[in-house]
């Protein structure tokens, strides 16, 4: 199957092959027929790439920090073979996926055909955790539901603020997110004004009912809102734009009526003012992401739901009632499109995401009929040619992690031993490091190595409380065995 990667050095994206992820317990496998590029997130992520070393330390001082301790500690040589090898990395883009179940792994509670929404990477096959995923109903199209994560990003802001019906809300910035945040405030019956530089997108608001303040033009956001609020000071703002300016939350606090809720939901710079929010009295809160559950891997990789009754709004649940809005109507997403591509054009996609202003919401279609040999299921894929074949020793590599490629494949790598295969979960990480060290293939699929006749000696180099199966697998297979650290467990062939 083919994935879109960005390389972090250079901003510049492409598209790969990469062996077909497993769905394993608790996940789903879906064969993608939408996704969706987010013209904020990913034009950062892009723009981030494509800046200069300087920039990027400007743009992230933690990470630049975090480097100048690492040298302190490991000295400046490790150092920076530890960051030339992080920004040669190449990394998943996307996070709006829509498409069709091909394989449901056991308690995923989803069934094989179903369309499902996820926030799966832009790839022709995604695995998902079951949280993370929600079945779309059947009058909303492909493409409208493709805003989904986008929605519940916007619906978590809004729950934060908790706006009531008749309120006056201020909307900061009206990309993708604040324009769904315009209507999805306007179906719970709030007044909104929004504020952008955009005309078009100050259009857009205009049609979803909001009054507006065109910034290009010099218009006073502070004076608009306390007329828009009848010099009362509007009851929420929330900051849905991209800058590092502390300018968005200084207008916030200056708009705000006393005790006034404010909500960042993109990125604005936070030296805040303490009179600003003394006086008033006021609320600030960061949204994050989707809603509960978001970071924590027991709720996103292993499951566990938190309970309705204590946690009412979760990842999936704004989903679903993101998706429920779109089915009733109470939503529209048809004027956000504004472009659309073949998944196999996604590049040309990302440069005019990069070159022009005039974009909001470019679809990715796969629809189209596939050029390569290989199935989308296709668990193993050729890399390399052979490597050594005469040699006596043909590994095959479990893991492809940092230490893996900075320390354990440089090592093997000046023997003549034969690198024949490669496995790794997700599959991205597998191909890449499978490329990079000259192995023959890349699998997703671990058994594959233990079964193959022609590997006799097997290197582990996963996560510690995998090892011990992993050995007695190899074991059992009658090959050699290497693990990056001491085993702390009896082993044993029976």
């Amino acid at each position: 199957m083919k994935q879109l990667l960005q390389s972090i050095k250079t901003g510049e994206t492409e598209i790969i092959d990469v062996p077909c992820p497993h769905a394993k317990a608790g996940h789903v496998l879906i064969a993608t027929r939408q996704s969706l590029i987010s013209s904020g997130t990913e034009k950062m992520l892009v723009n981030f790439g494509k800046a200069s070393l300087i920039e990027k330390a400007r743009q992230q001082p933690e990470k630049a920090r975090m480097v100048l301790d690492k040298i302190k500690t490991d000295g400046l040589l490790t150092t920076l073979d530890a960051v030339r090898d992080k920004l040669n990395q190449l990394i998943p883009m996307g996070y709006c996926n829509v498409g069709t179940v091909m394989e449901a792994g056991t308690n995923s509670g989803f069934a094989i055909g179903e369309r499902v929404v996820s926030n799966g990477h832009h790839a022709e096959v995604v695995c998902v955790p079951k949280n993370l995923c929600c079945k779309i109903p059947d009058n909303v199209s492909d493409e409208a539901a493709a805003f989904t994560v986008l929605g519940a990003i916007a619906l978590q802001g809004i729950r934060l603020a908790q706006p009531t019906l008749g309120e006056n809300f201020v909307v900061i910035g009206l990309g993708l997110i604040g324009l769904l945040t315009v209507q999805l405030l306007r179906a719970q019956g709030c007044r909104v004004l929004g504020i952008d530089f955009d005309a078009k997108k100050i259009e857009l608001a205009q049609q979803y009912g909001a009054k507006t303040v065109n910034l290009s033009q010099g218009e006073d956001p502070i004076a608009i809102a306390h007329d828009f609020s009848h010099q009362d000071g509007v009851d929420g703002v929330l900051i849905t734009a991209a800058t590092d300016s502390n300018e968005p939350m200084h207008q916030a606090a200056q708009m705000s009526r006393k005790r006034g809720r404010i909500v960042l939901i993109g990125i604005a710079g936070l030296q805040l003012m303490r009179d600003d929010f003394y006086k008033k009295e006021l609320s600030f809160q960061v949204s994050c992401s989707y809603g509960p559950g978001r970071y924590d891997p027991q709720y996103e990789e292993q499951g566990h739901d938190y309970p309705i009754g204590f946690v009412r709004w979760t990842e999936q649940r704004n989903f679903s009632a993101f998706l429920n809005l779109l089915a009733s109507k109470k939503i529209e997403v048809d004027s956000l499109i504004s472009h659309r591509f073949e998944f196999s054009r996604a590049e040309d996609a990302y440069k005019l995401l990069s070159d022009s202003k005039d974009t909001l919401g470019i679809l990715l279609h796969y629809g189209e009929v596939r050029q390569s040999n290989q199935p989308l299921t296709t668990k193993t894929i050729q890399l390399n040619p052979i490597s050594s074949p005469n040699s006596t020793v043909s590994i095959g590599f479990i893991g492809a992690g940092n230490y893996t490629n900075r320390i354990l494949m440089p090592a093997f790598k000046n023997t003549p031993a034969r690198f024949k295969l490669i496995a790794c979960n997700g599959g991205v990480s597998g191909a890449l490091t499978g490329k990079k060290f000259g192995f023959e293939k890349a699998t997703t699929d671990v058994n594959t190595i233990f079964s193959d006749t022609q590997i006799n000696t097997v290197v582990i180099a996963t996560h510690h409380n995998s090892h011990a199966n992993f050995v007695r697998a190899a074991m059992n297979a009658n090959k050699h065995v290497f693990v990056e650290k001491n085993l702390f467990v009896s082993l044993s062939k029976n």
